[in-house]
Protein backbone atom coordinates (compact mmCIF):
# COMPACT_ATOMS: atom_id res chain seq x y z
CA UNK A 1 0.00 0.00 0.00
CA UNK A 2 2.42 2.35 0.47
CA UNK A 3 4.17 1.58 -2.48
CA UNK A 4 1.13 2.62 -4.29
CA UNK A 5 0.44 6.07 -2.17
CA UNK A 6 4.05 6.75 -2.90
CA UNK A 7 3.52 6.33 -6.79
CA UNK A 8 0.23 8.42 -6.58
CA UNK A 9 1.69 11.11 -5.05
CA UNK A 10 4.43 11.07 -7.66
CA UNK A 11 2.10 11.72 -10.64
CA UNK A 12 0.13 14.34 -8.49
CA UNK A 13 3.44 16.61 -7.85
CA UNK A 14 5.59 18.23 -9.96
CA UNK A 15 8.92 18.20 -7.67
CA UNK A 16 9.19 15.48 -4.89
CA UNK A 17 12.04 15.64 -2.38
CA UNK A 18 12.36 12.17 -0.55
CA UNK A 19 14.79 12.17 2.17
CA UNK A 20 17.13 14.03 0.70
CA UNK A 21 20.41 15.19 2.33
CA UNK A 22 23.76 16.85 0.86
CA UNK A 23 26.66 16.59 2.76
CA UNK A 24 29.56 18.83 1.89
CA UNK A 25 32.92 17.79 3.65
CA UNK A 26 32.95 20.41 6.12
CA UNK A 27 28.77 21.30 6.10
CA UNK A 28 25.23 19.57 5.76
CA UNK A 29 23.54 21.63 3.43
CA UNK A 30 20.43 19.52 3.57
CA UNK A 31 19.02 17.13 6.13
CA UNK A 32 16.93 14.63 5.03
CA UNK A 33 14.85 17.23 3.59
CA UNK A 34 10.88 15.36 2.04
CA UNK A 35 9.20 17.92 0.66
CA UNK A 36 6.24 18.37 -2.68
CA UNK A 37 5.38 20.82 -4.67
CA UNK A 38 2.51 20.59 -7.04
CA UNK A 39 2.16 21.72 -10.69
CA UNK A 40 0.57 25.88 -10.31
CA UNK A 41 2.28 26.33 -6.61
CA UNK A 42 3.77 29.23 -5.57
CA UNK A 43 6.09 28.56 -3.03
CA UNK A 44 8.50 30.55 -1.06
CA UNK A 45 11.58 28.94 0.57
CA UNK A 46 13.08 31.34 3.32
CA UNK A 47 15.55 30.97 5.78
CA UNK A 48 19.15 32.76 5.82
CA UNK A 49 22.36 32.88 3.53
CA UNK A 50 23.21 29.14 4.03
CA UNK A 51 20.02 27.49 5.22
CA UNK A 52 19.93 25.13 2.11
CA UNK A 53 17.75 27.52 -0.10
CA UNK A 54 20.41 27.56 -2.90
CA UNK A 55 21.20 23.96 -2.72
CA UNK A 56 17.62 23.04 -2.55
CA UNK A 57 17.15 24.97 -6.30
CA UNK A 58 20.45 22.99 -7.69
CA UNK A 59 19.07 19.38 -6.93
CA UNK A 60 15.86 20.29 -8.81
CA UNK A 61 18.17 21.59 -11.68
CA UNK A 62 20.70 18.48 -11.17
CA UNK A 63 23.07 20.81 -10.90
CA UNK A 64 24.31 18.87 -7.62
CA UNK A 65 23.58 15.57 -6.52
CA UNK A 66 22.25 14.24 -3.54
CA UNK A 67 24.30 12.48 -0.92
CA UNK A 68 21.45 10.36 0.34
CA UNK A 69 17.61 10.64 -0.54
CA UNK A 70 16.06 11.22 -4.63
CA UNK A 71 14.80 14.06 -6.28
CA UNK A 72 12.06 13.76 -8.54
CA UNK A 73 10.73 16.09 -11.06
CA UNK A 74 7.24 14.73 -12.25
CA UNK A 75 7.88 10.78 -11.60
CA UNK A 76 11.54 11.39 -13.10
CA UNK A 77 14.36 11.03 -10.89
CA UNK A 78 16.27 13.75 -11.84
CA UNK A 79 19.40 12.49 -11.21
CA UNK A 80 19.12 9.22 -13.29
CA UNK A 81 18.77 11.04 -16.39
CA UNK A 82 21.55 10.91 -19.41
CA UNK A 83 22.71 13.98 -20.35
CA UNK A 84 20.53 14.35 -23.66
CA UNK A 85 17.59 13.76 -21.17
CA UNK A 86 18.55 16.08 -18.57
CA UNK A 87 18.78 19.16 -21.26
CA UNK A 88 15.17 18.45 -21.87
CA UNK A 89 14.17 18.60 -19.02
CA UNK A 90 16.19 21.99 -18.27
CA UNK A 91 14.17 23.85 -20.81
CA UNK A 92 11.33 22.83 -18.84
CA UNK A 93 12.73 25.01 -16.48
CA UNK A 94 13.60 28.86 -16.66
CA UNK A 95 15.78 30.31 -13.33
CA UNK A 96 16.48 33.62 -12.34
CA UNK A 97 19.25 34.63 -10.74
CA UNK A 98 19.97 37.52 -7.90
CA UNK A 99 23.00 39.06 -10.27
CA UNK A 100 20.45 38.44 -13.50
CA UNK A 101 23.39 37.17 -15.41
CA UNK A 102 22.38 38.83 -18.79
CA UNK A 103 25.27 39.72 -21.80
CA UNK A 104 26.12 42.90 -21.59
CA UNK A 105 26.77 43.47 -25.01
CA UNK A 106 23.36 42.37 -26.59
CA UNK A 107 20.16 44.43 -26.36
CA UNK A 108 17.32 43.59 -24.52
CA UNK A 109 15.82 42.35 -27.64
CA UNK A 110 19.33 39.98 -28.17
CA UNK A 111 19.05 38.68 -24.93
CA UNK A 112 15.84 36.96 -25.41
CA UNK A 113 16.41 36.21 -28.59
CA UNK A 114 19.80 34.15 -27.57
CA UNK A 115 17.62 32.34 -24.88
CA UNK A 116 15.10 31.22 -27.64
CA UNK A 117 18.13 30.94 -30.53
CA UNK A 118 19.32 28.15 -27.92
CA UNK A 119 16.25 26.16 -28.44
CA UNK A 120 16.24 26.31 -32.10
CA UNK A 121 13.25 28.53 -32.68
CA UNK A 122 13.14 30.60 -36.06
CA UNK A 123 13.64 34.20 -36.78
CA UNK A 124 9.81 34.63 -37.16
CA UNK A 125 8.93 33.14 -33.83
CA UNK A 126 11.59 35.25 -32.51
CA UNK A 127 10.36 38.45 -33.83
CA UNK A 128 6.85 37.45 -32.64
CA UNK A 129 7.31 36.04 -29.05
CA UNK A 130 9.92 38.67 -27.78
CA UNK A 131 8.22 42.20 -28.03
CA UNK A 132 5.39 40.15 -26.37
CA UNK A 133 7.24 39.20 -23.27
CA UNK A 134 9.05 42.56 -23.08
CA UNK A 135 5.64 43.67 -23.04
CA UNK A 136 4.46 41.44 -19.84
CA UNK A 137 7.57 42.62 -17.97
CA UNK A 138 6.39 46.06 -19.29
CA UNK A 139 10.05 46.72 -20.76
CA UNK A 140 8.59 47.71 -24.09
CA UNK A 141 10.28 50.59 -24.41
CA UNK A 142 13.79 49.28 -23.44
CA UNK A 143 13.43 47.14 -25.89
CA UNK A 144 17.09 48.04 -28.32
CA UNK A 145 18.53 49.23 -24.80
CA UNK A 146 21.82 47.43 -23.20
CA UNK A 147 21.52 46.23 -19.61
CA UNK A 148 23.91 49.29 -18.71
CA UNK A 149 21.34 51.45 -19.93
CA UNK A 150 18.87 50.23 -17.52
CA UNK A 151 18.37 50.32 -13.96
CA UNK A 152 18.84 47.32 -11.85
CA UNK A 153 14.84 46.92 -11.16
CA UNK A 154 14.83 46.79 -15.18
CA UNK A 155 17.68 44.44 -15.69
CA UNK A 156 15.73 41.88 -13.39
CA UNK A 157 12.65 42.51 -15.48
CA UNK A 158 14.60 41.48 -18.35
CA UNK A 159 15.82 38.59 -16.64
CA UNK A 160 13.10 37.32 -15.95
CA UNK A 161 11.54 37.78 -19.29
CA UNK A 162 14.37 35.49 -20.89
CA UNK A 163 13.44 33.19 -17.81
CA UNK A 164 9.87 32.41 -19.37
CA UNK A 165 10.54 33.05 -23.19
CA UNK A 166 11.07 29.08 -23.84
CA UNK A 167 7.66 28.61 -21.44
CA UNK A 168 9.11 26.76 -18.99
CA UNK A 169 6.60 24.51 -16.20
CA UNK A 170 8.91 25.73 -13.72
CA UNK A 171 10.72 28.95 -12.71
CA UNK A 172 13.00 28.82 -10.23
CA UNK A 173 13.91 32.50 -8.75
CA UNK A 174 17.18 32.42 -6.57
CA UNK A 175 17.07 35.68 -4.28
CA UNK A 176 16.11 37.50 -7.29
CA UNK A 177 15.57 40.93 -5.32
CA UNK A 178 18.56 40.71 -3.31
CA UNK A 179 20.11 43.81 -4.85
CA UNK A 180 17.09 45.89 -5.37
CA UNK A 181 15.11 48.63 -3.17
CA UNK A 182 12.04 48.22 -2.11
CA UNK A 183 9.28 49.45 -5.38
CA UNK A 184 11.38 47.38 -7.72
CA UNK A 185 11.22 44.12 -4.87
CA UNK A 186 7.87 44.91 -5.17
CA UNK A 187 7.04 45.11 -8.84
CA UNK A 188 9.18 41.98 -9.54
CA UNK A 189 7.09 39.98 -6.78
CA UNK A 190 3.97 41.15 -8.63
CA UNK A 191 5.71 39.83 -12.14
CA UNK A 192 6.23 36.31 -10.54
CA UNK A 193 2.50 36.54 -9.42
CA UNK A 194 1.02 37.25 -12.54
CA UNK A 195 3.85 34.51 -14.58
CA UNK A 196 2.10 32.09 -11.61
CA UNK A 197 -1.65 33.01 -12.55
CA UNK A 198 -0.65 31.83 -16.22
CA UNK A 199 0.08 28.34 -15.07
CA UNK A 200 3.98 28.44 -14.43
CA UNK A 201 5.03 26.79 -10.82
CA UNK A 202 7.05 29.41 -9.42
CA UNK A 203 9.65 28.53 -6.72
CA UNK A 204 10.81 31.57 -4.78
CA UNK A 205 13.75 31.49 -2.56
CA UNK A 206 14.85 34.89 0.00
CA UNK A 207 16.17 35.82 2.83
CA UNK A 208 13.87 38.60 3.46
CA UNK A 209 10.38 37.83 4.60
CA UNK A 210 8.69 40.78 4.12
CA UNK A 211 8.70 39.30 0.43
CA UNK A 212 6.77 36.33 0.96
CA UNK A 213 4.07 38.81 2.90
CA UNK A 214 3.67 40.29 -0.57
CA UNK A 215 3.11 36.70 -2.41
CA UNK A 216 0.88 35.88 0.54
CA UNK A 217 1.53 31.82 -0.62
CA UNK A 218 2.73 28.83 0.47
CA UNK A 219 5.99 29.50 2.64
CA UNK A 220 8.89 26.48 3.19
CA UNK A 221 10.92 28.00 5.96
CA UNK A 222 14.68 26.31 6.24
CA UNK A 223 17.31 26.29 8.77
CA UNK A 224 20.38 24.23 8.93
CA UNK A 225 19.54 22.38 5.69
CA UNK A 226 16.25 21.39 7.25
CA UNK A 227 12.96 22.16 6.77
CA UNK A 228 11.68 23.76 9.94
CA UNK A 229 7.97 24.81 8.51
CA UNK A 230 5.45 24.23 5.77
CA UNK A 231 2.75 26.63 5.77
CA UNK A 232 -0.04 26.82 3.11
CA UNK A 233 -0.45 30.24 3.17
CA UNK A 234 2.05 33.53 4.77
CA UNK A 235 0.95 34.74 8.53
Amino acid sequence: MQSILKTLLLFLTMIYFNNVSKIYKDAVALDDVTLTIAAGEFVSVVGVSGSGKTTLAKMILADENPTNGTVFFESTNVHKLKNKDLTKLRRRIGVVFQDFKLLQNKTAYENIAFAMEAVSKTDEEIASDVPHVLELVDLSHRIFHFPNQMSGGEQQRLAIARAIINQPELIIADEPTGNLDQINTHEIVQILKKINGLGTTVILATHDRAIIDLVGKRVVTMENGKVIRDTKHAK
